[in-house]
């Protein structure tokens, strides 16, 4: 019994991953006007700030235990903030590549395959950062990594940009603002 509830939640984790992973086919890619309302603002040095480790030392150091903790609490809240729009600009962007591999240029339909692949990735590292973060609220005092989600998501756009400009060479800078 035991064994098959087993295999009944690690199906629905699986289910769920693969669902949190495709979210991004929901968004159709229109005019780059619409590009404002759907695309949710990432500040990647705050977010750098929040997960550097030499400023939880610092916190750690200059804070009584019972401060730091609830300090690193809602930092670890703004941090999922910045997770939680990170990954819904990934799905958008990854619409986007999606629509890009379409092209009839093989160069915009390479640099579509490649926003995908990297838009894929930035949503898998997304979740799992997530969950670390909520582990470390439940823990403060805890170390966790965050991998690189923030030098992804910078690669992300870098890539979108291209594939923006590519694509709409007029609207090309606008687009890399709004990342």
């Amino acid at each position: 019994m035991t064994l098959a509830l087993t295999l009944v939640a690690v199906a629905l984790a699986v289910l769920l991953l693969l669902l949190y992973l495709e979210g991004g086919r929901r968004f159709s890619l229109g005019q780059m006007e619409e590009l404002e309302g759907r695309i949710h603002p990432v500040d990647l040095d705050a977010f750098r700030n929040l997960t550097d480790p030499q400023e939880e030392d610092y916190l750690r150091a200059n804070l009584r235990p019972g401060q730091f903790r609830s300090i690193q609490r809602e930092r670890c809240r703004s941090a999922l903030d910045y997770i939680r729009n990170s990954a819904h600009n990934a799905a958008f962007l990854m619409r986007m590549g999606e629509a890009a591999t379409r092209s009839e240029d093989p160069r915009v339909a390479h640099a579509g395959r490649q926003l995908v692949d990297a838009a894929l990735r930035l949503r898998a590292y997304a979740m799992l950062s997530s969950l670390q973060l909520y582990a470390r609220m439940a823990v403060p005092g805890a170390r966790l990594s965050y991998g690189k989600l923030a030098d992804n998501y910078q690669h992300l756009s870098g890539l979108a940009t291209q594939l923006a400009h590519m694509q709409h060479p007029a609207g090309g800078t606008r687009f890399s603002a709004l990342l």
